[in-house]
């Protein structure tokens, strides 16, 4: 679903990602992890073309998404749930997840669509005629990730969903997380929450000083000692 090779990126003249290769397999999860500043986000906004590479390419589902307008990455199938949430705040719940359904597909199946997103967040349907900043941090974040499923995306990026959670929620949350990728759809998941994120995805990629460090399979990954000993305080 997703290849990214030898990405190359910079912030004026600084370089935040050194050689970035990875994939994401079809219907698989991914997780990025790594300490603050290491360069996560930086690969989804690079995904999402919101960022463009020095060099090196991201292909989605064969196609060369390198170069290609956000709006078009977006065509292709690819929703960025973003850190921080970045919802309309002065538009009702159910606003807001019609602004997801950008796509003729997605706004043919709209109603489809919402009756799916208010079954896996039962709260989002209490809640649909709320503006969104009167939503509690957890139902915020359930807000941002349903109105990325309002796309009917074949591959999710989903940026620091836990932050700054409460552990209910953050379990819900990741919960959640499971069951999209259970539907088929593909994740690639960035995440400070180490131990939770490794458990449940089927890969792991450890970014650091915007370099692969690691990778290989979430649970080969929290055994890892480098792992545990920088991450998890093993």
């Amino acid at each position: 679903m997703l290849d990214v090779k030898n990405l190359n990126v910079f912030y004026g003249d600084a370089q935040a990602l050194w050689d970035v290769s990875f994939s994401v397999p079809e219907e698989r999860m991914v997780v990025v992890i790594g300490a603050n500043g290491a360069g996560k986000s930086t690969i989804l906004k690079t995904i999402s073309n919101l960022i463009r590479p020095r060099s090196g390419e991201v292909r989605i589902a064969n196609q060369i998404a390198t170069g290609l307008p956000a709006h078009q990455v977006v065509e292709l199938g690819v929703a960025h749930v973003p850190e921080g949430r970045q919802l309309f705040p002065y538009m009702t719940v159910s606003e807001n997840l019609r602004m997801g359904a950008v796509l003729p597909d997605a706004k043919r199946k709209r109603m489809e669509t919402r009756d799916e997103v208010f079954h896996l967040f039962p709260v989002l349907k209490e809640r649909r005629e709320q503006l969104a900043q009167t939503l509690s941090g957890g139902e915020q974040q359930m807000l941002a990730i349903a109105r990325g499923l309002m796309l009917k995306p074949r591959l999710i990026l989903l940026d620091e969903p836990s932050l700054g959670l409460a552990p209910l929620v953050l379990s819900h949350i990741f919960e959640i997380i499971k069951e999209i990728n259970k539907r088929g759809i593909t994740v690639l998941l960035v995440e400070q929450n180490v131990q939770r994120s490794l458990e449940l995805a089927d890969e792991g990629i450890v970014l650091e000083n915007g370099r692969v460090a690691l990778n290989g399979k979430g649970h080969d990954l929290l055994n890892n000692d480098h792992v545990r000993k920088a991450y998890l305080g093993l």
